[in-house]
């Protein structure tokens, strides 16, 4: 199970630290990835970055220009989106998900196979 929590109202220019905690499953041990996605009201579901704990090894896609951060710990089951300099365009709800990959992990909705149910972020003034 995948629990996303973190998420609310922030004015444009702020910040949030989104969590996604797993249960029933070691992230780590078992050498899941973690990836972060978004889905804004009336679009479809897109790809902003993952993890793959065990190597550290993690990837964004290039429209996020550096604002967001993902970390995991370990100990805690925990992967983070730590997002900065924060816009309306990025409201919507926030979604995390796990997979198995061979080597770094992917950010396509398709490949993974366990989602969390979803943080909502609204960015507003």
């Amino acid at each position: 199970q995948l629990v996303e929590s973190g998420g609310g109202l922030v004015q444009p220019g702020g910040s949030l630290r989104l969590s996604c905690t797993a249960s029933g499953f070691s992230l780590e041990e078992e050498d899941y990835s973690i990836g972060w996605f978004r889905q804004a009201p009336g679009s479809v579901r897109e790809g902003l970055s993952c993890i793959r704990l065990r190597t550290n090894n993690a990837q964004y896609e290039e429209f996020l220009k550096g604002r967001f951060t993902i970390s995991s710990d370990a100990a805690k089951n925990t992967v983070y989106l730590q997002m900065n300099s924060l816009k309306p365009e990025d409201t919507g709800d926030y979604y995390c998900a796990a997979d198995l990959f061979d080597r770094t992990c992917v950010i396509s909705t398709i490949a993974y196979a366990s989602w969390g149910q979803g943080t909502q972020v609204t960015v507003s003034s």
